[in-house]
């Protein structure tokens, strides 16, 4: 039995599954676990999770993020990479040295980057894959 015919079959089972008495959900059980190939307890939870109608995911709610923009994480993701991944406090303290520098690279950039303090700074994800011989890594 495919996987797309278990889910219809499962489908067709539940809502006479939800119905029923102590008794008949046994004899329920007993059928899809036959037919399905399952154990009785996967069945019993793959019934208890399945959701009929699916609802689609919410948009994350309250205000966008300042902090995760491409002009902003650009320069810090190459400054913090010049300067060698040094922790978000240091690095705080290394970006008024490095920022002349680098304005001529990235027009857009301003006092915006001096304002992220270091809390955000650590929770913002600069995720970079190093190259270390045969494996890669990611880097925090």
């Amino acid at each position: 039995m495919t996987m797309g015919a278990k889910m219809e079959y499962l489908n067709s089972i539940f809502l006479r599954y939800k119905k029923a008495t102590r008794k008949q959900k046994s004899a329920i059980l007993d059928e899809f676990c036959a037919n399905c190939g399952y154990h009785r307890k996967h069945a019993i939870r793959a019934i208890r999770t399945f959701k009929r109608f699916s609802k689609p995911t919410p948009k994350k709610r309250g205000k966008p993020s300042k902090y995760n923009k491409p002009a902003l994480i650009k320069p810090l993701k190459r400054i913090w990479l010049a300067a060698h991944l040094p922790c978000s406090k240091n690095l705080k303290a290394v970006l008024p040295l490095w920022l002349p520098f680098y304005r001529n690279e990235f027009e857009p950039l301003d006092q915006s980057i001096l304002g992220v303090v270091q809390n955000p700074m650590s929770r913002t994800n600069f995720a970079v894959s190093v190259r270390g011989g045969k494996k890669s890594k990611k880097l925090h």
